[in-house]
């Protein structure tokens, strides 16, 4: 089955693009701008789904399920990404994909009924799939390992700044247009990018390698491959999991105004830009499993506190929670990096990453949702923090191929 690499040292002929960290910032920039579109087509039904429950008359369950479908077809493409990358460049597949999620969109903008979102959203979710293991193995390629830690803080604000602009953005089109229209919005932005990055764009140019299934049944059969599993799934439940249910618990539970609700949450996400920064940082100078265990403790702790809180602290703890929980990514795509040798790591990508997603950017919103239906919202979002809990001891399992890490 073929996978494609995500690091330089997969194929010789590469090694030669590395750079350093400020030589390669501004196709960086370029690769996080198309990433900033790619996740706000994943994570704007939450601000506006509110509306969209109105709109269509679907219970939270069914609401929290949505997420679900977008996390299949991002886990059913995912793995297929190899297969497409062995075919095509790195490169040619961001350029590709992108242009079908701008399709996508369009097509569940036109939707009129709870099916048609549901087969628009599974196509959003398999057009945004492949991205990121051509994104990581071309901005691995751009950069030396010694800045991979930065190079990933970069790309990382991409959801952050997505997880602040999407709620307003949704806010500002909604006061003059439907939901529709913010669909309608992202797919031609989609489009532009997509030009833009065959045009400017650097790196990429080279295929994904080869593997059998031998190589897969020999990362299934190691632990650590099996605890990044869990570690992902945390993490991005964590902060996607619960951003794309809180709206809802905020406007059902505390009864706030949707565009208050979204307003105040994309408030909450404008300091968690500037921590993942921090983040990559911290994770080049300590080390990727110590900030594993601290972001889990304090991720967990203050989840559960958003679960709990009463109408006068909720705001506080939607606050404080993306703080450490956007800390996550710069560690944990470090340390997936990491548990493995250089010619493992692609395939480490293509199979962590599509399960923890399904798990956490689908499950567990879909599990609130149950909570939510039988007016236990709160508690529903406290289980979750528990749960995120656990991997502060979980990350102290992990084992690198690189011991001075």
């Amino acid at each position: 089955m073929p996978n494609n690499s995500n690091l330089p040292n997969a194929d010789t002929n590469q090694t030669h693009l590395q750079a350093a960290f400020r030589d390669g910032l501004p196709a960086l920039v370029l690769l996080t701008s198309i990433f900033f579109v790619n996740f706000s087509a994943r994570i704007v039904l939450a601000p506006l789904m509110p509306a969209v429950e109105s709109d269509l008359g679907i219970s939270h369950a069914e609401g929290g399920s949505l997420f679900l479908l977008i996390s299949l077809g991002f886990f059913a493409a995912i793995l297929a990404s190899g297969f497409i990358t062995s075919r095509l460049t790195h490169k040619q597949t961001i350029i590709s994909t992108n242009i079908v999620l701008g399709f996508a969109l369009l097509f569940t903008s036109f939707s009129t009924g709870l099916w048609g979102m549901r087969l628009g959203l599974i196509m959003v979710g398999m057009a945004t799939g492949p991205y990121i293991p051509s994104s990581i193995a071309t901005l691995t390629a751009l950069v030396r390992p010694r800045d991979w830690g930065k190079a990933i803080g970069v790309h990382e604000l991409a959801p952050n700044l997505s997880f602040v602009l999407a709620p307003l953005v949704c806010e500002a089109v909604l006061y003059w247009f439907t939901w529709r229209t913010v669909f309608m919005i992202l797919g031609i932005a989609t489009f532009l990018l997509a030009g833009v990055f065959a045009r400017f764009g650097r790196g990429g140019e080279f295929h994904g390698e080869f593997v059998g299934y031998a190589s897969y049944l020999n990362i299934l059969s190691k632990p650590s491959f099996w605890i990044m599993v869990i570690l992902f799934s945390l993490g991005i439940s964590s902060t996607l999991g619960i951003y794309t249910m809180l709206p809802l618990y905020l406007v059902t539970d505390h009864g706030m105004e949707r565009n208050w609700a979204n307003t105040l949450i994309a408030l909450s996400r404008i300091a968690g830009i500037a921590m993942t920064l921090i983040g990559g940082w911290a994770t080049d100078r300590i080390g990727p499993k110590q900030i594993l265990r601290v972001v889990f403790l304090l991720t967990g702790l203050m989840t559960i506190f958003i679960g709990f809180a009463s109408s006068s602290w909720v705001g506080v703890a939607v606050f404080l929670q993306p703080l450490v929980a956007v800390c996550f990514f710069p560690a944990g795509l470090a340390a997936l990096s990491m548990v493995s040798s250089p010619k493992e790591r692609s395939i480490m990508v293509s199979l962590t990453v599509p399960i923890a997603f399904l798990v956490g950017g689908g499950g567990s919103p879909t599990l609130i949702g149950f909570f939510g239906d039988v007016s236990f919202f709160g508690p529903g979002i406290a289980l979750v923090g528990g749960l995120i809990l656990t991997g502060t001891i979980l990350s102290g399992y992990l084992k690198f191929h690189d011991q001075n890490y």
